[in-house]
C-alpha cells in the first residue's frame, strides 16, 4: 500500500505540471498525427518525429491498473503491438471517442492490444469507471504509475493522445493526436504499418 501511494504521489505531481501545460485537442484528422499548428506529410505524419515531443520508451514502468492491479512491461511483452491512449476526465473529445475505441479494442486479434492511460483518473475513479463502463470499454486502464511510464506521462501535450509501443516498449509508428474522424480507420492503417515494418500479418478492423 506505502509503495502504491509513493507511486501515485509521483503521478499526481508531474500530472498537475502537465495539465497546465497540455491541451484538449478538438483538432481530427483521418490519418496519421494531428497537432495544431503542425506542418503534416502527405501520410499525415509531422515532419519531424521530434515535433510529436515524445521520445520516451517504456523499457521499465510499473503502472496501476484502475481496478487496483498492476500493469509492467511483461504485459506488453505478450503483444506485438500495444495502443496506449491517453485521455482525461477534463477532456470532451477524449470521452466522446471512448465507445469507438472500445469497438476497436473489441475487433482485434490477440497479437494487440488498446491499453488507456486516464491521465486525472485517481481524482474521481467512480466517474472514470462509469465512463469506460458506458463506452463498453472492457480493456486495460492505467492511473498512475513509475519509472519510464512517467517520463512518457510528462511529454504528453495534448489529449487524446495515441502512442503504439511494440513488445520491448519501444514506441513505433506514428503518435496519432487528437480526436479522429475515423478513428477505426486511422488506428488500423497505423497499426498495420508498425506490422508490415515488422513482417507480421495485417489486419482488417471490422469497423474499417
Amino acid at each position: 500500500m506505502k509503495r502504491k501511494k509513493i507511486i501515485e504521489g509521483l503521478f499526481i505531481a508531474l500530472l498537475v505540471v502537465g495539465l497546465f501545460t497540455a491541451g484538449c485537442s478538438e483538432k481530427t484528422s483521418g490519418s496519421g498525427s494531428t497537432q495544431a499548428g503542425k506542418e503534416q506529410t502527405e501520410s499525415g505524419r509531422s515532419e519531424s518525429s521530434e515535433d510529436d515531443g515524445i521520445q520516451a520508451s517504456l523499457s521499465s514502468f510499473e503502472a496501476v491498473t484502475l481496478d487496483g492491479g498492476s500493469f509492467t512491461q511483461e504485459d506488453l511483452a505478450s503483444k506485438d503491438v500495444t495502443l496506449i491512449n491517453f485521455w482525461a476526465l477534463t477532456c470532451p473529445p477524449c470521452i466522446r471517442e471512448m465507445p469507438e475505441i472500445a469497438a476497436f479494442s473489441d475487433s482485434l486479434p490477440d497479437n494487440i492490444q488498446v491499453v488507456t492511460v486516464c491521465l486525472d483518473g485517481n481524482t474521481d475513479e467512480e466517474y472514470t469507471k462509469s465512463i469506460l463502463d458506458e463506452a463498453g470499454f472492457h480493456g486495460v486502464t492505467l492511473i498512475a504509475g513509475s519509472g519510464d511510464f512517467m517520463d512518457v506521462i510528462y511529454e504528453i501535450q495534448y489529449t487524446p493522445t495515441t502512442i503504439l509501443v511494440d513488445k520491448d516498449g519501444n514506441l513505433v509508428g506514428d503518435v496519432i493526436i487528437g480526436g479522429q474522424e475515423d478513428l477505426a480507420g486511422t488506428y488500423t492503417d497505423a497499426v498495420n504499418r508498425v506490422l508490415k515494418q515488422m513482417g507480421k500479418a495485417e489486419f482488417t478492423s471490422i469497423e474499417g
